[in-house]
């Protein structure tokens, strides 16, 4: 095969692998833009706001703020709920230890046994409805978080993508460039 002909048939392999690469990376960053996009926008319409600075600095087990929240849930003290990032926190770290607090350990199916079996306990029916509710919320924000979560990673996967793209489109100008100056007798 003539030197020629193997340049320009890489130099069109690489305008080709150029185009998808860029095709794929506009994909990723929509996926990524709509992803984002629809959790902050879902969240804010939650109206969901961290506790104050304030109500960390009396944290003790039992109340709104217990210790094990302060590492993790004070860094969004007084903000809106309006990321992935943050709808974890608050499921994981702060209406989890009130969904254990509450529940003493137990989960909503556990409780919903023991109420069925003792349908005029108000008390305990009470307790399961409240666990009820906290675990809904937690599943929804954590939803929100996977659904966030993965578009965190199609934009990183865009990134990548525009990278290989420009790092394609170099190679293939410097393949034409040395198409032109190869000449037609050259064998491979």
């Amino acid at each position: 095969m003539k030197r020629r002909t193997l340049d320009l048939l890489l130099t069109w392999v690489g305008a080709i692998l150029t185009v998808v690469l860029l095709g794929a990376g506009i994909g990723l960053y929509i996926g990524y833009d709509f992803a984002n996009n629809q959790v902050t926008t879902q969240l804010a319409e939650q109206k969901i706001f961290f506790p104050s600075k304030a109500a960390f600095a009396n944290a003790k087990v039992g109340t709104e703020i217990t210790p094990s929240m302060i590492p993790s849930v004070s860094q969004y003290a007084g903000q809106q709920m309006l990321t992935g990032a943050q709808a974890e926190v608050y499921a994981n770290d702060f209406i989890a230890v009130h969904l254990e607090e509450i529940g003493g350990g137990q989960t909503y199916s556990e409780l919903s046994a023991k109420a069925q079996a003792d349908p005029s306990n108000t008390a305990l029916a009470n307790q399961v409805n409240t666990i009820f509710k906290g675990t809904m919320l937690r599943g929804s924000l954590l939803n929100a978080y996977g659904y966030w979560f993965f578009g965190q990673i199609a934009l990183w996967a865009a990134i990548g993508a525009f990278i290989a793209a420009a790092l394609m489109l170099v190679l293939t100008l410097l393949g034409l460039r040395h198409y032109r100056r190869v000449d037609d007798t050259t064998v491979v």
